[in-house]
């Protein structure tokens, strides 16, 4: 049965366009299914399977001590597989037609208060380094904090960002996100002065003369990786005293939510983040909603009067 997972993983990255990582994700979900089938509930083809298998599949889940969302997010894979398969005659009925996925509420992202940004931006200071290979460091990585939070890019659109695609001389940059869409991103002033000075001062000391196309690059003059930006914004979390449960998505949250209580209209911020759907943009009005509650009680007169008995 594994090879039709192939089939709909090679099916999804055609019609949909997904990226590499949740090509993975399917996969491992639908994997872990397959598993499942065949080993508890003794599901040797495809056409076995019946809707009590799947359900029996969503309470394994649950046995397992995963989260709702991850549940979630495993029915939807296991559902979508289902519905590929009938349309592709390879099963006469799906199993899971009659089966809703789990309600979900809605899960508000976290968010860093501005002060808290300010603090993490701060901490590469290219002054404390004497030795150029750590000044240069310091100046990379203050760039690449300040182009994550002027921009809201994702981790993985940060470091796949080439030279050529950000415009200095018109404040934007150019970025392709998840399903090979491209969209074009306004750079803040600081933002632009910091990835200058990247450019201008620490790029060539990495580089040592070779080439690359890759605008952020280690040490050794590579493109840098999601998994070492991760442990640089680490570094500087515990550096600046702030939770380490904070994550480079994180500051993307964060970008959305502050332009939010800054006026920024619903749509221009979905065309910024690259949402497909301004269903996905709208949670980010429930966490300045919270905001704007958060302030009335702190500052308006009468927000906590008590009511008479």
């Amino acid at each position: 049965m594994r090879y039709l997972i192939e089939m709909y993983i090679n099916y999804l990255a055609a019609v949909r366009g997904l990226s590499e990582n949740t090509r993975s994700a399917y996969s491992r979900d639908l994997t872990t299914y397959l598993t499942f089938l065949t080993e508890e509930r003794a599901c040797k083809t495809i056409e076995r399977v019946t809707d009590n298998d799947v359900i029996a599949y969503r309470a394994y889940l649950s046995q397992l001590g995963m989260a709702e969302r991850s549940i979630s997010r495993h029915f939807s894979a296991v559902k979508g597989f289902h519905h590929y398969l009938c349309d592709e005659k390879i099963i006469d009925k799906d199993p899971t037609a009659k089966i809703d996925a789990p309600k979900l509420g809605v899960a508000l992202p976290d968010v860093m208060s501005f002060d808290e940004v300010e603090r993490l931006l701060a901490q590469p200071d290219a002054a404390n380094e004497t030795a150029p290979e750590d000044r240069a460091v310091a100046i990379r990585d203050k760039a690449m904090l300040e182009t994550l939070y002027a921009t809201g890019l994702r981790v993985s659109e940060l470091v796949s960002l080439r030279l050529r695609d950000v415009n200095r001389e018109r404040g934007f940059l150019h970025c392709i996100g998840k399903g090979d869409k491209e969209r074009v991103v306004p750079l803040g002033e600081a933002a632009l002065i910091y990835l200058a000075r990247y450019i201008n001062e620490a790029r060539g000391v990495f580089l040592k003369g070779s080439y690359a196309e890759a605008l952020f690059v280690n040490r050794f003059g590579e493109q840098m990786t999601r998994q070492s930006f991760w442990r640089i914004i680490k570094k500087y979390l515990k550096q600046a005293g702030l939770p380490m449960t904070i994550s480079p998505h994180t500051l993307r949250h964060s970008f959305a939510t502050h332009l939010l209580e800054h006026g920024a209209d619903l749509r221009s911020l979905q065309i910024m983040l690259g949402h497909q759907d301004i269903t996905t943009t709208q949670i980010y009005t429930h966490v300045s909603t919270k905001h704007l509650r958060d302030v009335y009680d702190e500052h308006h007169p009468r927000a906590k009067t008590r009511r008479p008995l």
